[in-house]
């Protein structure tokens, strides 16, 4: 089970990952972070109160809010990478993060077998090559190195911090949900004060009817489901966090990048 929801993981990210790449060439990446988030805390929120997740309230929550602070970040930085650097490159460097949930899983008591090691080593090193074809082709910014970088540990501590946010079904829910709306409050606020200082929230959309907005609106459904794979994904790979070794569960979930 473990393997199968990891693997799920992984397929699901990759697709929000690239649709979330494509958004940021029309739409700013603030934009995309806040408006595809926003429509996950509705679906979720939907959720919560419909299986009544609501009554798993309790202290383990504060793991979801910590996840949803750095989220943002993360992806924040992740689509201004890919605004520098080509996908094949960037996208194997950002699953380096995985060093993070597997060192968690380390440090309280995870100790896997020899043949797991050297499934970890392999995979390992099949996500880092992924990206080898690229890396030999013309240089990359140095600056879309660091934000790759700077994505990959922030989506690793997301990895670790979500995985301790609930122990059952219906408290991953409310977690996935505290999470988003988390998220939306960092997104929103980095949005406004990037507006404040003359950043732009709205593409240029004067061949668009409606302008700016009309761009967003028409990108609505693309940002649902870039959204949604991302909670989707967050939700698989927690449960194949609580059904086996974070250790292996994080390194199945991060072979994305040959997606």
């Amino acid at each position: 089970m473990t393997a199968l929801f990891a693997l799920a993981t992984s397929l699901l990210w990759g697709l929000a990952d690239f649709g979330g790449g494509l958004l940021t060439r029309r739409i700013p990446a603030l934009t995309v972070v806040v408006v595809s988030q926003s429509i996950a805390v509705v679906v979720l929120g939907t959720v919560v109160i419909a299986t009544g997740a609501w009554t798993e309230w309790g202290p383990q929550l504060w793991f979801a809010v910590a996840a949803g602070l750095v989220g943002p970040v993360a992806m924040l930085a992740f689509y201004k990478a890919l605004a520098l650097g080509p996908m094949g490159v960037v996208s194997p460097l950002g699953s380096l993060g995985v060093a993070v949930p597997v060192g968690v899983g380390l440090m309280l008591g995870e100790r896997p077998g020899l043949a797991q090691f050297a499934g970890i080593a392999v995979a390992f090193a099949g996500i880092v090559l992924a990206g080898g074809p690229e890396l030999r082709g013309a240089p990359v910014q140095r600056r879309a190195v660091l934000l790759t970088l700077l994505a990959a540990f922030g989506f690793g501590g997301v990895m670790a911090l979500i995985a301790e946010a609930s122990s059952g079904l219906t408290g991953l829910f409310l977690a996935l949900f505290v999470q988003r709306v988390t998220n939306v409050a960092a997104g929103g606020a980095a949005l406004y004060v990037s507006v404040r200082r003359g950043g732009g929230a709205l593409p240029e959309g004067s061949g668009t009817a409606g302008g700016g907005m009309g761009v967003v609106r028409a990108a609505l459904p693309a940002l649902a489901f870039v959204g949604l794979a991302d909670v989707a994904a967050n939700g698989t790979y927690s449960v194949a966090a609580q059904h086996g070794p974070v250790t292996v569960a994080a390194v199945l979930a991060s072979v994305y990048p040959v997606v």
